[in-house]
């Protein structure tokens, strides 16, 4: 469990890190992600973006349990 946590941890800082970059090349920003403004009121809902980066991550780890 406590190695669970640290690679969680350090996969979130890595992400943290690097997402200028995934900024830089349009991710978050990718068509089917929900953005409705109003006066006053933003709302950002990234659902491709989401999948996108579910689908990566579970390719990711059915590659490292193999």
């Amino acid at each position: 469990m406590s190695r669970f946590l640290i690679g969680l941890g350090l996969a979130i800082v890595l992400i943290g890190l690097l997402w200028p970059l995934l900024a830089k090349l349009g991710l978050g920003r990718l068509p089917g992600d929900i953005l409705i403004r109003r006066d006053g009121f933003t709302f950002y809902f990234p659902l491709t973006t989401g999948l996108l980066l579910s689908a990566l991550l579970s390719l990711i780890l059915w590659l490292l349990r193999r």
